[in-house]
This record gives C-alpha cells, structure tokens and sequence, in this order.
C-alpha cells in the first residue's frame, strides 16, 4: 500500500523537549519489546511495516524535520519536503505529485493519507490496509476513517455517517464541539475524525491541478510559496459529495499533549528524577545532566531540557501554548542525519557545542564566514577534511578551523566532539556547503 505520513508542527504543546526542529513525534518516550526507547514517528513507521512489509512509506514533512527523520528512519525512507509551512492542503497535493512525478505510482493506485502521531494498536493499520481495497474497488472518491468514541471529547472533530453500517455514506461533519454538543454528537452515531483520508492518486492530482496552477511536482515546488494556506478537510473533504467513512473500533488516543503522552508513555520516570512516596499519577522527563527530586506532587508532568523546564498540572498542560509562544530561545538541542548536538554553554562571542556523530556518518562539506570553530575529540576516531587535507582523528585530538576553511568530519566509531564556536556573529545561518 502507498502511505502518506503527514508529519509536521512546531513542537509548542510539548515544550521543552520538542521546539521547530525536534516536534513531538521524534521525543523517545515508548519502548519496543527489547527495552529500546523509540518515538511516535519510529513506532508508527514500524507498525506500518510489521502490517504489510512491502508498504511504501512516504513522509511529508517541512525542511526543519528532515535530518531528524533520517536520524531515526535511515537514510533510505522516502521524504517529501515542504519548503514552506501551508498546511494540509497544499502538503497533501505536494506528496500526491511526489509520489506520481518522482516515485512513478499510478494514477489508479490508491493512497492513504494519516497522521503521524496516533498512539494506536496495530489493528489500526490493518484498518489502513483494508481502507486499500475498499478505495480500488469502490465508486466513491474519497474515503475516510471514523473511531467509534469512547468518551464525549471537546479536542476532535465529528463524522455523522448516513447509517450504522461498517461503511456508510457521510450526512455531515462537525467541528469540535463543547462537551454538550458532543454528548448529542455521540448519541447521534457520531465517529471521531482520524484524519485518514484514501483515495485513488488520479483523483487527487485532478482536484490540486483545479485549484493550484502547476505541471508537475518540481514545478509544485518551486512555486509553493504561492500556495493558499487551506486545510485537506476545509478544500476537498466537506465539498465531496462522492464520499464514505470507514468505522473502526479500537485503541486510539491522539497524542498531541503532555497531557494525553502521559497517559501512553512507557514510564511513569525517564531520566533521573526521584519520586517520593507520597508523589501521586506524575510523570518525569529529564534529559538534563542533573538529578531532579519531586514530592507530594498529585496529577503533574515535569519535563526538563536544555531549552527549559515545564511543572505543570496534566490538564493545564493542554493549555500551554500562548505561554510557550512567549518564550523565544533558540533550539538547544537537534537530531541530524549523521548525528545529534547539544548546546552546553554560549556567551558573548562564542558558544560550545556537544556534537555526537554515528558510526559510519559524516557532516556536510561546508565553510563559516564570521566564525572560528576548534574540535575537541572527546571519545571515539574518524576523519577531518580541512581545504581538501585529511587528517585522522581520535580522543584528545584538536582541530582549529579558521573562517572560511571548508570542512567536515566523518566518524569511523560514534564520535564525540567538544564544538566551540568563536566569533562576532554566531548564527545557524553562516554556513555555506560544497560538494566533496
């Protein structure tokens, strides 16, 4: 089955582990069978897989998220990247072409659009798979996942299907509603909006080329800043009238806050952090270098990180954002596709980096024009190319690169490097890349 995973978000809600670069899907929170921590993007990546090996897995994402889903997918998963943030629409559009123009997936193919970070069981995967089936051989154009609810909640928008059948025609879709409404919604047969969206591929190039003016995909992209910002439900779903809804039952919980991730994540404690006896239904996260001691806490998330720390109450942790937005630091830490970086300390005139390369990986070839950077090598060996010249390095060694000397480092081990970066200017924008 080819499957699009839309992954985006700026990572407000569950501040301070997830900013613009590292959202909520990449934080490792769940465990795998071996004891190993993964995240929701590894976790649903691997369901999918563990459902139908064979599927096609494309994931559309912005440009901030790309190394940290190759840090954590390979370097061979199938990424289609936004240059812009334009929401579900114009996102969905750009993979359907992707995946026509550069994968070469037929026109009468079905596609399978979903979220990233569901916390669900496999059998809603096998639902996914189904959902295949049904869209090659039915007449209806678009069809839709639908979670029979367990709860009137106020966070998910509503499906009214036409009947009570498995799959149903849909009579109407409703906001997010107070909880009154909802009560009314669920007594009315109503189902939880997944966002799953299947179709066949055709049909969603003919509905973009009719609203958006492009050829193809490259042209798509080069163009999509010109994109109207519209969501997949306001611009396709509620205008089709050819349309169903699948009804699934089972695990499902929309992990959006710290909230809801609490109740899902693998333990009550991540990091070090003590729990006195009489601390109560509180969760732990600490990614720091330092011990941090809760008592009497009842009902709370706590989650240090380099760019903060958050205490809060569970349920006023849904509402977290407008205050988050107030908070303007730049990302501390950063999953790469070769690797991760920590920032240990910055001042005026430099800034310390804790820079950890795996084994096999290389950074780009690139130069800074308003900074010095001298490595330490902290533990492991490789390689350091500076203007064309090779040098091996291993634990102890320094290397001094002076403004606008071209250079990488390639790890032969997992590579521990102490980054300090020296200079007037310090910014994630002085950096040029070349070819090596």
């Amino acid at each position: 089955m080819n499957i699009v995973l839309l992954s985006g978000g700026s990572g407000k809600r569950m501040w301070p582990l997830s900013n613009d670069i590292r959202s909520k899907q990449f934080i490792k929170l769940f465990k795998r069978d071996d004891g190993e921590y993964e995240s929701m993007v590894q976790r649903v990546y691997r369901q999918i897989k563990s459902v139908d090996p064979d599927s096609c897995v494309t994931i559309a994402t912005s440009k901030t998220q790309v190394s940290a889903i190759h840090n954590q997918l390979g370097e061979q998963v199938s990424v289609c990247v936004e240059p812009d943030r334009r929401d579900t629409f114009p996102a969905i559009a750009l993979a359907a072409a992707y995946l026509h123009h550069e994968l070469g997936i037929a026109e009468e193919e079905a596609v399978i659009v979903c979220p990233v970070d569901p916390y669900v069981d496999n059998s809603y995967y096998e639902a996914v798979l189904r959902m295949e089936d049904i869209v090659k051989n039915s007449d209806k154009n678009l069809t839709l996942m639908g979670i029979e609810p367990t709860y009137p909640s106020e966070k998910y928008g509503y499906i009214l299907p036409s009947n009570s059948d498995e799959i149903s025609g849909v009579k109407e879709f409703k906001e997010k509603p107070d909880l009154k409404r909802a009560q009314e919604y669920i007594a009315a047969g109503a189902l939880w909006n997944a966002g799953v969206f299947a179709f066949k591929l055709g049909y969603l190039l003919d509905k973009a080329h009719n609203i958006m003016d492009f050829i193809d995909y490259k042209d798509l992209y080069n163009h999509y800043d010109k994109c109207t910002k519209i969501s997949f439900d306001y611009a396709i779903v509620e205008k089709e009238p050819s349309i169903q809804v699948l009804r699934h039952k089972g695990e499902w919980k929309d992990v959006g806050t710290w909230n809801m991730m609490a109740e899902v994540m693998a333990d009550e404690v991540k990091g070090n952090a003590i729990l006195d006896d009489t601390t109560e239904r509180t969760n732990v996260v600490n990614e720091l270098d330092i011990p941090i001691l809760v008592m009497g806490a009842k009902d709370m998330v706590i989650a240090a990180s380099g760019d903060g720390i958050l205490i809060a109450d569970k349920e006023q942790s849904s509402y977290m954002k407008p205050y988050v937005e107030k908070i303007s630091t730049e990302a501390r830490y950063a999953e790469k596709s070769w690797g991760s970086y920590s920032v240990i300390d910055a001042g005026k005139g430099y800034l310390n980096n804790k820079v950890v390369l795996k084994p096999g990986n290389r950074m780009s070839y690139h130069s800074h024009e308003f900074r010095d950077e001298v490595w330490t090598v902290l533990s492991g060996s490789g390689k350091v190319i500076i203007d064309g010249m090779e040098q091996i390095v291993n634990a102890g060694d320094v290397v001094t690169m002076a403004a606008g000397c071209k250079h990488t480092v390639i790890a032969d081990t997992e590579l521990t490097i102490l980054e300090a970066q020296l200079g007037d200017v310090i910014s994630v924008k002085d950096k040029k890349k070349y070819n090596i």
